[in-house]
C-alpha cells in the first residue's frame, strides 16, 4: 500500500480515496487508490505505461480507469420493466455513469419504454432451436454499439458459455438470496418453505447458473400473512436497489474479484 501512495505522492496526485485488503488464505493483497490528476507528473496519455511498469516492479497487475469516461452499457430484458425504468432513470439523472445506447429483448413489450428515454432496442427472439443464431445476433449488436458491458435486468434466458467466451463482462440480478434458490420461481419456493425474509442478488455471470461473484444482496423481511404475490411485490424493490447498487459500485471501479468472489470498496 505504501509503494502505491508513495507513487502517487510522488507524482504530485492528490489521494481521495485509498483501500486495501488483504486476504491471507488465499495470499492476496488488494488495493484500490483514487486521486485527482489535476497538476499531477504524469501525463494522462502516459498513465497506462506508468501504471504497468509500477505493478511489474511490484509483482501485481494493475487496472486504470478515468472516472470521466462513460461506459457504454447494454441491458438485456424480456417482458418485466422495473429494474429497466430504474436503470435508465438513473441513467438520465446522472446517478449511474454509463451510456445506455442499446437494448436487447426477447420480445417486444418495452420497446415504447425504450422509445421514450431515447434508448434503441433490438428484438432478438430467443427459442432452443435458434438461441445459437440468436446469440451470434445479440453479439453482433454489441460489437456494432461499442457496449463494455451487458447487465441482465430481468432476462429470462440464460447466456451460454459460448455467448460468456466472447463478451464475460455481464452482470445479471437474480431474485432471491444467493445462494438459496437458485433457478427459476425463487419465490414460490421461498414462500412454500415459509421463509422470513427474501432478498435480491447483483453478480457477475459465469457458465454455472446463479454462480457468478457477488456485487450486491438486499432484502426484505416477510411473514405468514405474506402470499407469493405479496412476496413478488415486495421483492421488485429489492431487485430494483440491488441491481443499481451493484452496477453504480462496478462503474466506480470499486469491485475487484478473485477466486469467484468479490472484494468491494464501497
Amino acid at each position: 500500500m505504501s509503494d502505491l501512495a508513495g507513487w502517487v505522492a510522488a507524482n504530485g496526485g492528490n489521494i481521495r480515496h485509498a483501500d486495501h485488503h488483504t486476504d491471507s488464505g488465499a495470499g492476496v493483497f488488494l488495493s484500490r487508490i483514487e486521486w485527482d490528476l489535476d497538476g499531477f507528473g504524469i501525463p494522462r496519455a502516459a498513465l497506462p505505461a506508468a501504471a504497468a511498469a509500477l505493478a511489474d516492479r511490484l509483482k501485481g497487475q494493475a487496472q486504470l480507469h478515468f472516472s470521466d469516461e462513460l461506459p457504454r452499457v447494454a441491458i438485456f430484458v424480456s417482458k418485466q420493466s422495473h429494474c429497466l425504468l430504474d436503470l435508465l432513470w438513473r441513467a438520465r439523472s446522472g446517478e449511474l455513469p454509463m451510456q445506455v445506447p442499446l437494448v436487447i429483448s426477447n420480445h417486444r413489450d418495452l420497446e415504447p419504454l425504450c422509445s421514450d428515454f431515447g434508448v434503441a432496442f433490438a428484438h432478438v427472439p430467443v427459442t432452443a432451436h435458434t438461441k445459437a443464431a440468436a446469440e451470434d445476433q445479440m453479439l453482433a449488436l454489441l460489437n456494432d454499439h461499442q457496449i463494455e458491458l451487458a447487465v441482465l435486468a430481468k432476462y429470462m434466458q440464460v447466456l451460454s458459455g459460448s455467448f460468456l467466451e466472447r463478451f464475460p463482462d455481464v452482470i445479471n440480478i437474480h431474485h432471491s438470496f444467493l445462494p438459496a434458490f437458485k433457478g427459476a420461481q425463487p419465490y414460490h419456493r421461498a414462500w412454500e418453505r415459509g421463509v422470513k425474509l427474501i432478498g435480491a442478488t447483483a453478480h457477475y455471470v459465469t457458465e454455472d447458473l446463479d454462480d457468478g461473484p457477488i456485487i450486491e444482496q438486499t432484502i426484505a423481511h416477510v411473514s405468514h400473512r405474506d402470499e407469493v404475490d405479496d412476496l413478488i411485490r415486495r421483492g421488485r424493490d429489492t431487485e430494483r436497489l440491488a441491481l443499481a447498487r451493484a452496477l453504480r459500485l462496478h462503474l466506480r471501479r470499486q469491485v475487484m474479484v478473485y477466486r469467484g468472489r468479490t472484494a468491494v470498496f464501497a
